[in-house]
């Protein structure tokens, strides 16, 4: 059995694993690389297998760092299964056309410059109908419904506690008389959150695929986060803002709405308007509506009273049209504005940002993760000026980093997490992490347990035998071998100046050619 890391390695977006054995070839996740514009080229490249080679594709939770591939993986071949629990299939039947959409406009935005520059026209990675025809290939599992894909793979979800939804995946693999257990945790969510349960404590494991989005860092605590929040809102009314919330369109959108219907059952919200403004978020809220089953206790039992609360709803203003959306840029105070995208890289969250950024009176309300390279994290980081939509802003709002809403653990839960296992994993691999944030979380794995930990490369490969671990030599290619490469390399160059080939590809393309170069 071989396991391949194409994503999320040293960093945080784009995870996908691939775990191979003699007559089965199943991913788990197939995400978008989101971030710098290095990271966000890696999207529009080959594969670094091939899609039509896959079986299944075992999907941990609908966020498109998770996700957001699947549909370039169906248009490239691959005609196997997506097994997803039923939140995540609902949540990916929307967040997936929603990101061909955004794709659509992005890449018709760029082609209007590029075509004004005389340079050649690029294509999105996929499109709306693309992302539809892969929403086919999905099925669903529940929560702790052990299943046997094949004679020698089975599977099983475990609730992550992240999203609605989200999973730890248990996959046993059978090799001749000996079978090996795998752990991936996904995204594992941060204790005590609203909605959704705690993470699944897991038992035992040959080896973890673990994820490290926190692992060098805690969640400030500040003191309670909803007394944070409220603090925040009287304060920005008083000066006279708004109050604008970037919030993913899952999850984090519903939390925020949790907690100010929770203020307003207890009569202690302000007089103002709740403005939903993503089409996105709002069909997503209307999935959580029928998901209750899904829901931890305290939350099951509140249902009615906050979220469907004659107070609450009448706050409330969900914003479905570019119209709706547009109006809301002439209100000047006493709105509290929850849009996406929650990294604030696309959306109708860069015009919120635009009409109020500048503006001393009103706040910036952050909520989730910053991935390096976003316009959030520019703006969490200091930056006194910003760029949205070809104009410099200024950055004189008041900025609020409220990372206790985050789903995801901090190095202490991530820890209490692991320490949960009755029998500990003898081989780690760390995914989804800044570096500083890996290595941290390394040392101290290395230090407290007699463990192996790895940190895989990008494309870097391990042979799992028999409970230990081989890193795999990948083989340069033969002299004939690279001959032909090379070959077929130059034909594609001498193309130029008859084919409209993207310039990330003429960049792979030159990559591609140095190294060979080297090997004859």
């Amino acid at each position: 059995m071989k396991i391949s890391f194409y994503g999320a390695c040293r960093t945080v977006t784009g995870s996908c694993h691939m775990i191979e054995t003699e007559d089965t070839k199943l991913l788990v996740d197939c995400g978008m690389f989101q971030g710098s514009k290095d990271l966000k080229e890696l999207n529009y490249g080959e594969f670094s297998f091939s899609p039509n080679e896959i079986d299944y594709v075992i999907l941990s939770h609908a966020h498109i760092d998770h996700s957001g591939l699947i549909p370039k993986l169906v248009k490239r071949g691959f005609k196997g299964t997506v097994i997803s629990t039923k939140p995540t299939t609902d949540l990916c039947s929307i967040m997936l056309p929603d990101s061909g959409h955004i794709q659509e406009l992005e890449v018709d935005r760029k082609n209007r410059k590029l075509a004004r520059a005389g340079e050649p026209l690029i294509e999105p990675i996929y499109n709306h109908l693309d992302a539809k025809r892969a929403l086919m290939q999905f099925s669903t599992l529940d929560y702790n419904l052990k299943v046997d894909l094949t004679p020698t793979i089975s599977v099983r979800f475990q609730d992550a506690g992240h999203i609605l939804g989200s999973s730890i995946v248990e996959i046993w693999v059978k090799e001749n008389s000996y079978q090996t257990k795998l752990v991936f945790t996904g995204d594992i969510g941060n204790l005590n959150q609203p909605i959704i349960k705690d993470p699944t404590v897991i038992d035992e494991t040959d080896y973890l695929i673990m994820e490290t989005t926190y692992g060098n860092r805690l969640h400030k605590k500040l003191g309670n986060k909803q007394e944070l929040l409220l603090q925040i809102i009287e304060s920005t009314f008083f000066r006279g803002g708004n109050v604008i919330i970037p919030a993913f369109a899952v999850e984090r959108t519903q939390d925020i709405l949790y907690y100010l219907g929770k203020l307003d059952l207890a009569g202690r919200l302000p007089d103002c308007k709740i403005y939903v403004d993503s089409p996105l978020a709002i069909s997503a809220s209307e999935i959580f509506k029928v998901s209750v089953n899904y829901f931890d206790e305290e939350t099951k039992a509140a249902f009615d009273k906050i979220w469907q609360s004659p107070g609450i709803l009448k706050r409330i203003v969900m914003t479905r049209s570019a119209e709706e959306s547009k109006k809301l840029n002439e209100i000047k105070t006493n709105a509290i504005i929850i849009s996406a995208s929650g990294m604030c890289d696309a959306g109708r969250i860069k015009h919120h940002l635009k009409h109020n950024l500048w503006r001393e009176e009103s706040s910036i309300v952050f909520v989730g993760y910053q991935a390096p390279g976003t316009l959030g994290r520019q703006i969490i980081d200091g930056k006194k000026q910003v760029r949205i939509h070809g104009e410099q802003i200024a950055v004189n709002a008041q900025i609020h980093n409220l990372d206790g809403f985050s789903g995801h653990a901090d190095q202490n839960a991530l820890l209490h997490w692991f320490d949960s296992f009755k029998q500990k994993p003898k081989e780690v691999f760390l995914v989804h992490g800044e570096p500083e944030g890996m290595d941290a979380f390394k040392n101290i794995l290395l230090e407290k347990y007699d463990i192996e930990v790895y940190t895989p490369e990008i494309n870097q490969s391990f042979d799992l035998k028999h409970g230990k671990v081989k890193v795999y030599d990948v083989q340069g290619p033969s002299e004939k071998d690279a001959a032909l490469v090379y070959a077929n390399i130059i034909n594609k160059l001498s193309e130029l100046y008859r084919v409209n080939l993207e310039r990330h590809e003429i960049k792979q393309l030159y990559e591609k050619l140095k190294t060979i170069e080297k090997t004859i």
